[in-house]
């Protein structure tokens, strides 16, 4: 008899183990990010009355006979099924949908979460509230790119960020025929040559390019019909800071297509020759000269109006950081005060083998363990991690409907046991009461 009471008394403390994972739970119904824990029994060590027998001739054999020990947690399980995403406005808010875990780090520990409740403290970290763990991903350097190889970093983006002026100049890397200035649009086939009308081939454009200090200089230019196909385009001086201008070009366009640029070849057409630009500021501007190519692989040669003009450059004047959103590939952009947006950082994302194998920790994250195995650390929208949510929130993943319902069943597990032991306890009680 004292087997059932032991019995008992383990299955009232493994139901009690049960009732503690239900109570945390749904202690946590609405806590962001929470991932629900459930737990399952096995029965323990068996003790055996009578070994099985075999056969043995005109007699059969037997089965075992066992007495159960009573009951063990055989484990208590994290599951890391996704929940409903709550959308908040908040452009700092992330949620995941997927596999992943944001990367949390204190400098010396990395952690993981699903919960996505961060925002910037004084100094432009992005930080978890509640911790200030540091979002962890990847830099932009001074011209937007981000290098996902290097190593990971806690996301910095100072408030008022300044974005510094940027000179007019070609891209980088070359790519022909894309210049510092692009410019598009037709120039009438059928006007006269300068040498028959002066003023009826001229077709005028004007364009703002940047120095490197950030000042504008207003450039005009004037497109003259010199021959058959065959156009020039001389830009003037600035007529707003002084600044001299050099740098003319002669356009030739093919007869039958009326276009400058073969797209087949990737050359321009005949005796095309692409002058580059030097914009040279005067005082009391101090900035240096700055050159750049024009491209006008975009224009064409055609009967009627000529509409050609710039509408491009790449230059522009310094700014400061005005707001930041979130891509869901975590991709952080900021749009600036003079116009332009740039990539500040991208937000890193984890993925393990068996997630179940985390180790809970508080504040409703996670670290790794030697049966969750290594993250795998990478961009969203790759390798299975899924994407961000941007301005949502990941709800608790727990079901009150199951969790109401396996709180009645254990708490009538826990009954039943409670009544095992009451009932040894009679039987004991007659035992002793035998000798009387």
């Amino acid at each position: 008899m004292m087997r059932s009471l032991f019995s008992g008394v383990a299955g009232l403390k493994n139901h009690q183990t049960r009732m503690d994972v239900i109570g945390n739970n749904i202690a946590n119904v609405n806590t962001v990010g929470f991932k629900a824990s459930r737990v399952t029994f096995q029965d323990v060590l068996s003790q055996t009355m009578q070994g099985a027998s075999a056969p043995q001739g005109d007699r059969g054999g037997s089965n075992p006979m066992q007495v159960g020990l009573g009951v063990g947690v055989a484990s208590i399980d994290t599951l890391f099924t996704e929940s409903s995403f709550q959308p908040t406005g908040k452009q700092e808010d992330l949620a995941i949908q997927g596999n992943g875990l944001f990367i949390l780090a204190d400098g010396n520990n990395q952690y993981y979460t699903r919960a996505g409740n961060f925002d910037y403290d004084t100094l432009g970290n992005y930080t978890m509230q509640g911790n200030g763990l540091k979002v962890q991903g990847w830099m932009a350097d001074a011209n937007g790119v981000i290098d996902t190889s290097t190593p990971l970093t806690g996301i910095t983006i100072p408030v008022g960020q300044a974005m510094p002026a940027k000179a007019t100049s070609d891209p980088v890397p070359a790519s022909f025929p894309k210049g510092g200035v692009t410019f598009q649009g037709n120039l009438a086939a059928d006007v006269e040559t300068t040498a028959v009308d002066p003023n009826a081939s001229l077709t005028n454009t004007t364009i703002t390019v940047y120095d490197a200090q950030g000042n504008a200089h207003k450039i005009g230019g004037t497109f003259a019909k010199t021959g058959a196909n065959t156009w020039t385009w001389t830009p003037n001086a600035t007529a707003d800071t002084g600044a001299t201008v050099a740098g003319a070009s002669t356009i030739v366009f093919d007869a039958a297509t009326g276009r400058c640029f073969d797209t087949t070849t990737s050359t321009y057409e005949g005796a095309t020759v692409i002058g580059a630009i030097t914009v040279t500021p005067v005082a009391p501007i101090g900035a240096p000269a700055f050159t750049f190519n024009p491209d006008f692989s975009a224009l064409t040669q055609f009967g009627g109006e000529s509409t050609a003009n710039s509408v491009t450059q790449t230059g522009y004047a310094a700014g400061s950081l005005l707001n930041k959103t979130i891509s869901t590939d975590g991709v952080i952009t900021g749009r600036f005060s003079n116009g332009m947006s740039m990539d500040l950082a991208q937000i890193a994302m984890a993925t393990f083998n068996n997630p179940g194998g985390l180790v809970k920790e508080a504040d409703t994250l996670f670290s790794k363990s030697n049966n969750s195995g290594e993250p795998r650390i990478g961009i969203a929208n790759t390798g299975g991690r899924g994407s961000f949510r941007p301005e949502s929130l990941e709800m608790s993943n727990v079901n009150l409907a199951e969790e109401f319902s396996n709180m009645i069943i254990t708490q009538r597990g826990f009954q039943a046991n409670s009544r095992i032991i009451t009932t040894t306890d009679e039987m004991l009680q007659d035992l002793t009461n035998l000798k009387r």
